[in-house]
């Protein structure tokens, strides 16, 4: 290679080099160096592990705060990859409009955790929303989804149930790679549809379901903007998620450095996460000619 390839290499990679330096490696650092200090974004002083001992013993919002969070991930997560490939099942058996039903299921991912899909889902379930309309029409009256502390956290998990789209396509696409000779043998041998799915087609998208498993915990775990434009964290905090605190403690209390402890607690418990889901992927998770 020729040393002005070489350079015109760097000269490609610099864009995202350069953003990648000063937008990820950079505030990564800080918030760490910032973690161990009393910062208030005018003044600063080191304090070793106090903010850290803080959070463990003292601050009781940290621990109601991250319990609802894992209870809200650990219902979301399961309920958004189960209606994926059950969607994901259905549309693999159509012959017809198939690209018009793939654009319809996977046009919520898009948005995303959007301001406007926010602000509709809280128009949809306020009191006198569009669904509590809809149920008045019908007879029924509605509770206050949005107001009821027994219902509020609920309710909000439906949002990234909603928005199955992105973990669908791709295990559309590993079903399309499930070899059809294998499961047409299996139903000559006498296995039901069942059968088949729970002891080839499931194994055979194990890889899929595994990668879709920790890109959701990792995504969900860390949501914020439903919580922060639905319901400000209530009603009485029922649903004051992790990554709500931790805003409000860095940017309306201006506590920067108990903020950054707070994110690096946050980045530990989806390390853990990760970590455990790795370990345990061995036992399910199948690969090639391992099927």
């Amino acid at each position: 290679m020729h040393k002005k390839d070489k350079y015109l290499g760097y000269l490609y990679i610099a864009p995202w080099l350069a953003g990648f330096l000063i937008l990820t490696l950079y505030p990564f650092v800080v918030s760490l160096i910032y973690s161990f200090t009393d910062y208030d974004m005018f003044h600063i002083s080191f304090t070793g592990l106090a903010n850290y001992k803080n959070i463990f013993t003292q601050d009781k919002t940290f621990l109601s705060s991250l319990l609802k969070t894992l209870l809200y991930t650990g219902i979301s997560v399961p309920l958004k990859l189960c209606s994926a490939l059950l969607v994901a099942l259905m549309l693999n058996k159509l012959r017809r409009c198939r690209g018009i039903y793939y654009t319809v299921f996977y046009l919520p991912s898009i948005l995303g955790s959007s301001v406007a899909l926010a602000v509709l889902w809280k128009y949809v379930f306020k009191k006198d929303g569009l669904l509590n309309l809809l149920l008045g029409a019908a007879g029924i009256s509605g509770p206050n989804w949005l107001g009821n502390p027994d219902l509020v956290l609920y309710v909000m998990m439906l949002l990234p149930l909603w928005q199955m789209g992105a973990p669908m396509v791709l295990f559309l696409a590993a079903l399309k790679n499930v070899p059809a000779d294998i499961t047409e043998a299996a139903k000559i041998d006498g296995a039901r549809p069942l059968q088949v799915f729970k002891n080839i087609t499931l194994p055979m998208i194990s890889p899929i379901i595994f990668f879709n498993m920790i890109m959701q915990t990792i995504e969900i775990i860390q949501i914020f903007t439903p919580a922060y434009l639905i319901t400000k964290g209530g009603p009485v905090k029922q649903t004051y998620l992790y990554s709500l605190y931790l805003y409000d403690t860095a940017f309306r209390d201006m506590k920067i450095g108990y903020a950054s402890a707070l994110s690096w607690i946050l980045f530990t418990v989806i390390i853990s996460f990760t970590l455990i889901f790795f370990a345990l992927s061995k036992k399910w998770v199948y690969y090639g000619d391992e099927v």
